[in-house]
């Protein structure tokens, strides 16, 4: 192939073809459309009839009808996104505010309400294995797990204290290797 020969086909129909493509598919893609027209010409070169306008014109339906396709599916695309629900980015303020509120309430009860609420509800032993865990009877235990669910349940009704010296630096540095 010469670059002069294609140079003189592209020169001679670049705006036959520029014009059949903004009919086509508007002003906005024609220029893209007519230069694709061109680099299929380049490639086919060899295919290329010594009459190639109409030749060119076919190559041009082909690249429109192509455009045309894609762009329908683009807007489907795009409708069927608006018509979607965009999904509600849930506000995790409430959740590290009730989380925050649990640890300092956590802070705020003793030793030993801590460690009878924790063999119930993280290490999940009933009441006999814990008070068993703890070397007292079950019927003993179970009025300490009453009271510590009482003290637990009251310390998360009450307003925490605001400042971080009223936690203790355990459920410090708790929450920040959770959180």
């Amino acid at each position: 192939m010469s670059a002069e020969r294609f140079s003189a086909l592209y020169d001679e129909h670049h705006t036959a073809v520029l014009r059949y493509a903004r009919r086509r598919a508007g002003a906005d893609s024609a220029d893209d459309l007519a230069a694709e027209v061109f680099v299929v010409a380049w490639r086919r070169w060899p295919e290329v009839p010594a009459e190639p306008l109409p030749w060119l014109y076919g190559v041009a339906r082909n690249v429109v009808a192509n455009h045309l396709r894609g762009q329908g599916r683009a807007e489907r695309l795009a409708a069927r996104w608006e018509a979607e629900p965009l999904t509600p980015v849930p506000d995790v303020a409430e959740e590290v505010a009730a989380r925050d509120g649990a640890y300092a309430a956590w802070a705020r009860l003793g030793e030993r309400d801590r460690e009878v609420l924790a063999l119930i509800a993280w290490e999940g032993l009933g009441v006999r294995q814990a008070a068993e865990s703890l070397d007292c009877n079950p019927a003993s235990f179970s009025v300490q797990l009453f009271r510590a669910r009482r003290r637990l349940r009251a310390a998360l009704n009450d307003p925490a204290p605001s400042d971080a010296d009223s936690v203790s630096p355990t459920v410090l540095e708790v929450s920040r290797a959770s959180g």
